[in-house]
This record gives structure tokens, C-alpha cells and sequence, in this order.
């Protein structure tokens, strides 16, 4: 019995292998449009599409960024000026793409844009730092894609939506967070509408990488800021004690992130050039192999876990 299972599982696995090393033909002809390539996984990706002889279209939000990618790339590669929030940034960016891929469409629309902060424990904010953090993370990837589809649709292509184990299990306060949820969510309804087009969509949820996002420098900041901000009662029940091992614990964050951002891209240009691209992409061990297992957990138990290994305000039952 347990031989025939194993046997089982073994010519699935290979199955599965031989079928994920089917190269999508024609990849030179094929445009993709990728967001937030100033740095970070999106900058990284746009270098190795190029690489591949792709014909990649990159958005960045600085003049400067988009220079700085031109100067590392082929001539193959442009660049585009995009504000994801802005409605009107994001109609000229998709007429720019329209008169580059034409009749053939656009192969591949990755969403990768994307901020952070604030992150901090939801009472230290107000309406307007949540709403921050959805604009880009959330809202600006809906606006993007909705106008984009037409495009994709026409070229039977691939949308690749960038998430985070943290669309999984939520750690912490602030926007990003449900921003990642909702990512998630937009992703799924979004796949199954779009299967009877021949459009696939994949979801690709990094752990922790050391990119602009998870910046100790820049978290240490903000959670000041946040903190200065918050009212006098915000304050006394969390303690001056939890606000300096707060800031103790961000500063261990760079140590604690992954170095290596191709463990994501990878999983990225798999999404877009396999003839049979997966569903979601787990991108770095922390993430296959801690909260990965973790969003599966009863929510009593992740609620325990987190109870336990997190830190406690100062007034704290």
C-alpha cells in the first residue's frame, strides 16, 4: 500500500516537473510591463527579462531610477514615469504601453509596486496612514491592472501580482498587511475570471527580503514619527520600555532579511515564461517552511504563537 503511494507521489512530482520546464516559444517577441522597478525586486526583474532578450517596458517612479535601470540594460528596455495613485499617470502609462506592443498585446503585466509604512501597532494611527499604504499597495495595483487588461486579454498573457507571506498570516499592524490580503483576494477573483480568456495570474509571496520596504533606517523613522503623533494615552499604556525594544527589534530586521531578491525574481519570470505557470509562488525558506505552514494553523493556535513571542506594552494584562 505505502509503495504504491510512494510510486504515486514520485511520478507526480516528476510530472510536475516536466511540465514547469515548458518554456513559453517566442519569448523575444513578447512584451512585459513591470511596476516599481526604481529598485528592489521589480528593478532586478526588468535587468533579467532583458537578459532573456524579453521586451521589457519598465515604470518607475523617478526620473533618476529609470536612468540609473537604462544604464545597466539593452537598448531594449524603456522606461516609463508612473505614479500608481494617479489616475491620470496611470491612463498616459498604458497608452504608452498601447502604441508599443500593438496588435500583438502585452504579454505580461507585473504588479509589483509597492510601500510599508507606516507599520506600526494599529492604534498608533489615524485613517490617512492606513489609506497611504492602500493607495499604492492595494488600490493602485486594481487601477493599473483594470486598465492594462484589455491589452493582456488581447495577448492571452500573464498578470503577476506581487504579495507577501504577510497576505497569509497578519503580524502586525498598520496598512500593509491588508493591503497583502486584498492583493490575495483581488488575485483569485481575478484568475478565475480571466480563465476563460486564456489569461493565467499568478501570486508570488516573498518572506523577508532586504529591499527599500524592509529598511531598518526607514521603519526606525517612521515608528518615531508615529510615535511622536500618537495621544498621551497611546503613550502611557504602551511605555516608553516597548517603544525602545520596538525600535530594537526593527534594527535586527536587515540581519533577519534574505540578500538573495533572485529567489523572488525567479519565481517571476517562471510565472511568465512557463507554459504552465503555478498559482502562487512561495519565494524564501521563511516562507515555505514557517509561514506558509502558519496560515494553515488553527487561528487559536497563530493567535497563541504570536501572543507569546511578541512584544507587550507596558500596561499589558
Amino acid at each position: 500500500m505505502w509503495l504504491y503511494l510512494v510510486v504515486l507521489l514520485v511520478l507526480w512530482t516528476l510530472l510536475r516537473l516536466f511540465r514547469e520546464r515548458q518554456v513559453v516559444s517566442h519569448l523575444q517577441d513578447k512584451h512585459v510591463f513591470i511596476t516599481g522597478c526604481d529598485s528592489g525586486f521589480g528593478n532586478l526583474l526588468a535587468r533579467q527579462l532583458d537578459r532573456r532578450g524579453m521586451r521589457v517596458l519598465a515604470a518607475c517612479l523617478t526620473e533618476n531610477g529609470a536612468e540609473e535601470l537604462r544604464s545597466k540594460t539593452s537598448d531594449r528596455l524603456e522606461t516609463v514615469i508612473l505614479d500608481v495613485t494617479k489616475t491620470e499617470s496611470i491612463v498616459a502609462a498604458t497608452q504608452w504601453v498601447k502604441e508599443r506592443v500593438g496588435n500583438r498585446g502585452l504579454w505580461g503585466l507585473v504588479n509589483n509596486a509597492g510601500i510599508s509604512i507606516p507599520t506600526v501597532p494599529n492604534e498608533w494611527l489615524n485613517k490617512q496612514d492606513f489609506a497611504k499604504i492602500l493607495d499604492v499597495n492595494l488600490l493602485g495595483m486594481i487601477e493599473v491592472t483594470l486598465n492594462m487588461l484589455p491589452l493582456v486579454r488581447k495577448a492571452r498573457g500573464r498578470v503577476v501580482n506581487v504579495s507577501s507571506v504577510i497576505g497569509r498570516v497578519s503580524l502586525f499592524g498598520g496598512g500593509y498587511c491588508i493591503s497583502k490580503y486584498g492583493v490575495e483576494a483581488f488575485s483569485d477573483s481575478l484568475r478565475r475570471e480571466l480563465s476563460y480568456f486564456g489569461v493565467k495570474v499568478a501570486i508570488i509571496e516573498p518572506g523577508y527580503f532586504k529591499t527599500d520596504i524592509t529598511s531598518s533606517d526607514m521603519h526606525s523613522s517612521n515608528t518615531k514619527m508615529s510615535w511622536d503623533k500618537a495621544g498621551l494615552e497611546i503613550k502611557e499604556i504602551y511605555g516608553d520600555k516597548f517603544l525602545a525594544s520596538y525600535l530594537s527589534m526593527i534594527k535586527s530586521l536587515d540581519q533577519k532579511c534574505n540578500e538573495d531578491l533572485s529567489l523572488v525574481t525567479d519565481c517571476m519570470e517562471h510565472a511568465l515564461t512557463s507554459r504552465h505557470p503555478r498559482t502562487r509562488y512561495s519565494a524564501g525558506w521563511d516562507a515555505k517552511l514557517f509561514y506558509l505552514p502558519m496560515s494553515y494553523l488553527p487561528t487559536f493556535l497563530v493567535d497563541a504563537m504570536i501572543y507569546w513571542t511578541s512584544l507587550k506594552p507596558d500596561k499589558a494584562l
